[in-house]
């Protein structure tokens, strides 16, 4: 089976059947919380909502566990977690409230497994990098390790309207890596589901590396013209590339929009998203960066597109 095929396959699977959000109980969980239950009853998934209450500090002496009723920590969280699902009005989904105790990735990890999630939702404060994400310094430990797509929400993002998800313009940005190429199944079957414009998104680096265009021999070595010269063919190579992604069968409600843009990332990511009013980005991460793509799209670009974009965001692992 080809590679092509494969990807028309795999999008055709794909659907939110189990989702998972992760809460401290903050706004920016609440804010998440209201994307996860609009998608929930978009694709009539499972809902489950999980917190991890923190594991109690270590004592030289082993103590058994507290009781319930003298457990501050479960008790309140108990009450919190009441609080948030009244507040939802979840009543008509299937869904589960989770209180677990223990590290918070260990304690999503668990009920990832347990539960076959295939998406995870994540708020994030958008201010500080990750480690302002609603979970804490250890959101980036999740957003790494997360076998599923990571769905972040950000202050920026608009609440859904009555509970109603609408992504009508879909951005995917790649670099045509791995996982770039697993993500694009994901932005075609949205873009699909939602009748929505998919722009699709290259980033043509305007400093050249030593891999990728005539800097390889010095910046002294090649003119101003020769320089354009690259540019321009880089990007004309990089918008066949782009065009070459859609499947002659895609069933998208519009045409859609291959762009190429000379920018540094992740601004220009960020700008394309705004200048176009985008309501979603979706992005492959690369959890490491080889030096040849250090121009492209590493994780770190990934971090700071999260936490500033001003609609969801989209990420699959490779």
């Amino acid at each position: 089976m080809s590679a092509l095929a494969q990807m028309h396959d795999q999008k055709q699977s794909i659907g939110f059947k189990r989702i998972l959000i992760a809460t401290d109980f903050s706004d920016a969980s609440e804010h998440a919380l209201a994307y996860a239950i609009a998608i929930a009853r978009r694709y009539g998934s499972e809902l489950s909502v999980v917190h991890a209450i923190p594991p109690e500090p270590r004592d030289r002496i082993p103590l058994e566990p507290l009781p319930r009723e003298l457990n501050r920590r479960r008790l309140e969280a108990e009450r919190q977690m009441k609080v948030i699902a009244e507040k939802a009005r979840i009543e008509d989904l299937n869904h589960h409230l989770l209180l677990e105790q223990g590290r918070v990735w260990d304690v999503v990890a668990s009920v990832m497994q347990s539960e076959e999630v295939d998406l995870l939702v994540l708020g994030t404060h958008g201010r500080g990098g990750l480690k302002k994400l609603a979970l804490g310094s250890v959101a980036e430990e999740v957003l790494r390790l997360a076998p599923c797509p990571v769905l972040t929400v950000g202050p920026h993002a608009p609440r859904p309207g009555s509970n109603a998800i609408e992504f009508k313009r879909i951005l995917f940005a790649t670099d045509f890596g791995p996982a770039c190429a697993k993500a694009l199944p994901y932005a075609l079957s949205l873009a699909e589901d939602n009748q929505a414009k998919l722009v699709l998104l290259h980033m043509v680096p305007p400093i050249p590396t030593p891999d990728l265009g005539p800097a390889a021999y010095g910046p002294s070595a090649y003119s101003a013209e020769n320089f354009t010269n690259w540019q321009t063919t880089l990007r004309d190579e990089s918008a066949k590339k782009l065009r070459k992604l859609i499947p002659c069968d895609a069933r998208l409600a519009a045409k859609p929009e291959c762009m190429t843009k000379t920018d540094f990332l992740p601004e220009g990511i960020l700008d394309a998203a705004a200048t176009l009013r985008i309501d979603l980005i979706v992005m492959g991460t690369n959890p490491t960066v080889a030096p040849r793509v250090a121009a492209h799209m590493p994780w770190a670009v990934a971090h700071e597109v999260i936490c500033l974009a001003k609609c969801p965001v989209l990420t699959i692992g490779n």
